[in-house]
C-alpha cells in the first residue's frame, strides 16, 4: 500500500514530467498487466486503448468501445497499483459536451493523466491508415472543456493530433501548438513516419509543453533509442502494447503444446508456478489481512 504520507499519483506524474528525462510509460490492459509494469518497477503506467479494446471484444481499435466501458477498465488499474495510471480517451466519446463528462468520469475513477485526440468519432489506432480529423476549432473547445472540468489542477490533460497523417507535418505542429495555447500540459504528435520528422517536430515544438513520444511497438514511427529521445527533449514515452504482444506469443505458445501434446506439461518449465503467480498477484497480503481480521 502507498504511504499516505507521500504525494499522490497526479503529483508525483507532475514532477515526474521533466523535458530531456523521458518518463517512460509501459503500456497495460488490465489489472494483471498493471500490476506487473509495476513489479518491475516503473514509475507510469499507461492504460492502452488499442490493448484494452483487444483485452474486452478481442477486436481491434477502431472506435467500437463506449467511454463507460474505458473508464471502467481504468478503474480497476488504479485500484490495482500505486502508480499514477495515464489513460486513453480516445476523442472524449463525443463533442466537448462529452468531454466534460468524460474527464469528470476519469478523473474520480482516480486516472492521473487523460489522453485526448482529434479524430473524428469513430476513431482509429494512430497507427493505421484512413484517419480523418476533426476541424480544428472543434478540438480546442474539447480541450478547453477538459481544463475547465478537471477538479485537481494535478490531473494532466494530454492533447494529441493525428495531423501527421491527414494533413502532414505542418499542419500537426500547428493544432499541437494551438492545443498547448488552449490549456493542454503536454502534446502528443501521433505517428510521424520518419526520425527527421521526429526532430522536427521536437525542435518547433521545444519550450511550448512537455512532448509525448509513442514507441509503439511494429507501429509507423522509427524505434528511437532512450538516449535520442531524451536528447530531443520528450518528457513521456508511451510502450502502448508490448505487454499485449508478448502475453499474445506466450498464450499462442501454450495453446500450440496443448493442442499438439494433449495437455500443457512440455510448456510448464517456461511459465511461472502457480505459487509465484498467487504471490504475484497479491496472496501475501490477503493472508495477512485474514490473520488480522481473525
Amino acid at each position: 500500500m502507498a504511504d499516505l504520507l507521500s504525494p499522490g499519483p497526479r503529483t508525483r506524474l507532475r514532477d515526474l514530467i521533466r523535458p530531456g528525462a523521458p518518463l517512460l510509460a509501459p503500456g497495460a490492459y488490465d489489472a494483471l498487466s498493471a500490476r506487473l509494469v509495476e513489479q518491475a518497477g516503473f514509475d507510469a503506467v499507461y492504460m492502452t486503448g488499442f490493448g484494452t479494446t483487444a483485452g474486452l471484444t478481442g477486436r481491434p481499435d477502431v472506435g467500437l468501445l463506449t467511454g463507460t466501458e474505458m473508464v471502467d477498465n481504468a478503474r480497476r488499474i488504479v485500484a490495482a497499483v500505486d502508480l499514477p495510471v495515464i489513460a486513453d480517451g480516445d476523442t472524449g466519446y463525443g463533442n466537448a459536451i462529452n468531454v466534460v463528462r468524460t474527464v469528470q468520469t476519469y478523473e474520480q475513477a482516480g486516472v492521473a493523466a487523460i489522453q485526448l485526440e482529434d479524430q473524428v468519432t469513430p476513431k482509429k489506432c494512430g497507427h493505421m491508415a484512413d484517419k480523418a480529423i476533426v476541424p480544428l476549432p472543434e478540438m480546442l473547445g474539447k480541450i478547453r472543456a477538459a481544463t475547465d472540468a478537471r477538479r485537481d489542477p494535478d490531473f494532466l490533460i494530454i492533447a494529441r493530433t493525428d495531423a501527421v497523417a491527414v494533413e502532414g507535418v505542418d499542419a500537426a505542429v500547428a493544432r499541437a501548438r494551438a492545443f498547448a495555447e488552449a490549456g493542454a500540459d503536454l502534446l502528443f504528435v501521433e505517428a510521424p513516419v520518419s526520425e527527421a520528422d521526429v526532430e522536427r517536430i521536437a525542435g518547433e515544438l521545444a519550450g511550448v509543453a512537455p512532448l509525448v513520444f509513442n514507441w509503439a511497438e511494429g507501429g509507423r514511427t522509427p524505434p528511437l533509442t532512450l538516449e535520442r529521445m531524451g536528447e530531443l527533449g520528450f518528457a513521456l514515452v508511451l510502450y502502448p502494447i508490448g505487454t499485449l504482444l508478448a502475453a499474445t506469443a506466450a498464450m499462442r505458445a501454450v495453446l500450440e503444446t496443448l493442442r499438439k501434446d494433449g495437455t500443457p506439461q512440455a510448456a510448464l518449465p517456461g511459465l511461472p508456478s502457480f505459487d509465484e503467480f498467487t504471490d504475484l498477484v497479491g496472496l501475501p497480503e490477503i493472508r495477512t489481512l485474514e490473520q488480522r481480521y481473525r
